[in-house]
């Protein structure tokens, strides 16, 4: 569909402009030719009076020499012969007086070419040749216009050919970005599972299709997991605000004494309210963290370090050995969004490990990129909850009767990949949990 104030469909724009630009190379290409075949053919017309011109000097001398003179020499014979060839002649002699010349050379248009007349390496006179328009000249005139026919109608076979690849080319430019434009079209009117696919075009113009489908898959995933949170803030919420409900019904009906028990249960509801909407804020802030970070040179080894001293008491509280094995490394990283990244891995791990068991935290090059790794002890995590863990408000069996809201790890990897990294996890039940955060370094 054309837009308003264009010049028509884009196909037609770019079938006249290939058409445009094949007509003007193959009319550049016809006058060159024409031009050069002109000259050629003048060249070719100079080349045979020159050689006229000698021919004509060699049976003056001839003439001369039969008779040893001018006076008795047959002249007429030379001239008849210039005619039949297309060719009017003058013969004089050394004193420049005529002897013989053609009815028309005086009135021939074409200019004369003179030439001596030798004989035994001495001078006897001078002939004057003009072509007349009966010979060569109409010769060249005819290759001309031949010259010219072909030349015209290789210059119109041309043009019908570039107008023939002009609409081909065009349709095949234009038929992906027609698809592109249906498409995005349907997903306008709110067809979100519309997508290009795969098409026949131009390298460009397929990896515009592809793109355009990962950014439709990039939106489609955005939208269920903006569904899914939705839906999980909605059942988190849904306990403890029932609990709050129903515990101040009861108080105003006068159904229950306002209790100091009973005024704990619901003020332990309300801190639980607030944790969910700190913990929300976290999340959010996470994920709108590559427009707010603040990234510089650091040293992972350093970050992990200063992390692990504000958690060291708690690991002394709850009995557990905190191992670290950290070698410097430059990252490109926002200090404290990576020291909140190691603090809320090393609070997962703290949770699940027993008392008793041991977390090992390890940091450095690795690979040709920085590397942090934490290892735990632990219960560890069956095999089918594992590609879940990094979901939002997602806790797996093993997490029943663990405090939290099943939001750090997800803040892990939102985290992580607003630093352009990776995280990873393997874990062995009954044996524990890694988890492994992938960074590039500072530089490359």
């Amino acid at each position: 569909m054309a837009r308003p104030g264009g010049a028509g469909p884009i196909r037609l724009r770019l079938a006249l402009a290939f058409i445009g630009v094949a007509l003007l190379a193959v009319a550049l290409l016809a006058g060159l030719t024409a031009a050069f075949a002109a000259a050629d053919v003048s060249d070719l017309a100079d080349q045979q009076r020159h050689e006229l011109t000698q021919a004509m000097t060699v049976v003056a001398g001839t003439a001369w020499e039969a008779k040893s003179g001018w006076s008795a020499a047959d002249l007429r014979t030379m001239i008849d012969a210039g005619r039949r060839v297309g060719v009017d002649i003058q013969v004089s002699d050394n004193a420049g007086r005529i002897l013989a010349t053609s009815p028309g050379f005086s009135a021939a248009t074409q200019p004369a070419q003179p030439a001596a007349v030798i004989v035994l390496s001495r001078r006897v006179g001078t002939i004057a040749v003009r072509l007349t328009s009966s010979g060569i000249p109409a010769a060249g005139g005819v290759l001309r216009s031949a010259l010219l026919r072909a030349i015209v109608s290789a210059a119109g076979v041309a043009a019908l050919l570039a107008l023939a690849a002009g609409l081909l080319a065009a349709r095949r430019i234009t038929r992906p970005v027609g698809r592109l434009i249906e498409v995005t079209q349907a997903m306008g009117h709110g067809d979100r599972a519309a997508r290009v696919g795969e098409i026949h075009a131009p390298d460009e113009l397929r990896d515009l299709a592809a793109t355009f489908d990962r950014m439709a898959d990039n939106l489609a995933r955005q939208d269920q997991l903006r569904r899914e949170v939705v839906a999980d803030v909605a059942h988190e919420l849904r306990t403890p605000v029932a609990v709050l409900q129903a515990g101040h019904e009861a108080l105003l009906d006068g159904v229950i004494d306002p209790t100091p028990a009973q005024l704990s249960s619901l003020r332990d509801e309300v801190l639980r309210l607030a944790r969910l909407v700190d913990d929300l804020h976290t999340l959010s802030a996470a994920e709108a963290a590559a427009l707010q970070l603040s990234s510089r040179p650091s040293d992972l080894a350093e970050i992990v370090g200063e992390a692990a001293d504000s958690l060291a008491s708690r690991f002394e509280a709850a009995d557990i050995t905190l191992e670290r094995r950290l070698t410097p490394v430059s990252v490109l990283a926002d200090a404290h969004r990576m020291h909140q990244v190691v603090t809320n891995l090393l609070g997962n791990a703290l949770k699940f490990t027993r008392p008793g068991g041991r977390v090992t935290l390890e940091a450095g090059p690795a690979d040709g990129q920085a590397r942090l790794s934490v290892a735990d002890t632990g219960a560890g995590i069956p095999s089918d909850e594992l590609p879940r863990i990094f979901d939002r408000f997602w806790r797996g069996r093993k997490a029943a009767g663990v405090a939290g809201s099943g939001i750090g790890l997800a803040v892990v990897a939102e985290l992580v990949r607003a630093h352009g990294g990776t995280v990873t996890a393997a874990s062995t039940l009954g044996h524990g949990t890694r988890l492994i955060v992938t960074l590039p370094r500072a530089g490359r």
